[in-house]
């Protein structure tokens, strides 16, 4: 049986989002104050996996006695799912800002061409969402790379990211 410390080395150690399967969700809800949120915050994001326990069954059935109550809970994740990314955008930041220093030379990455190096290494392997594309796309290269030589090719990796948050890549 592995004791908490091992626990934590294997979630930090993790290559993968589906190591985290392996702690119940109240719990894994902790990593949050990686991304700076507060317990008061983690508390009340513990609270709608519980009510979420408390009114759906795991063949599918929701229950909630009038649409109204299922609509107001829709509402209030959307709502949690929101604040969570945006506490989220310096950690997408800086991984956007790693990634685009280490895959603008297209003669020294995986894949030559832009758009799989993006779809392939930032996006696939780092499990983003559509959500997390636009922050990459909000970034602004010109304050964090614009003095740099290989801005050029800097700006058309970006640049090819902007065009896929209309496209899906």
């Amino acid at each position: 049986m592995m004791n908490g410390k091992d626990i934590e080395n294997d979630l930090l150690g993790a290559s993968s989002p589906f190591v985290f399967s392996t702690v119940n969700e109240r719990s894994i809800l902790r990593l949050l104050k990686l991304i700076e949120c507060d317990n008061d915050k983690i508390g009340s994001y513990a609270k709608l996996v519980d009510d979420r326990n408390a009114s759906a069954h795991p063949n599918g059935n929701i229950f909630y006695s009038e649409p109204s109550a299922l609509d107001a809970k829709i509402t209030e994740i959307l709502r949690v799912v929101d604040e969570i990314q945006t506490h989220s955008k310096s950690v997408i930041g800086h991984c956007y800002q790693n990634f685009l220093l280490e895959n603008n030379d297209a003669d020294d990455r995986e894949y030559a061409d832009a758009t799989d190096q993006i779809r392939e290494v930032l996006i696939h392997q780092h499990y983003l969402s559509q959500k997390d594309i636009e922050i990459c796309a909000a970034f602004d290269i010109a304050k964090e790379f614009g003095m740099q030589p290989n801005f050029p090719s800097i700006e058309f990796l970006h640049q090819t990211l902007c065009k896929s948050v209309s496209h899906e890549i």
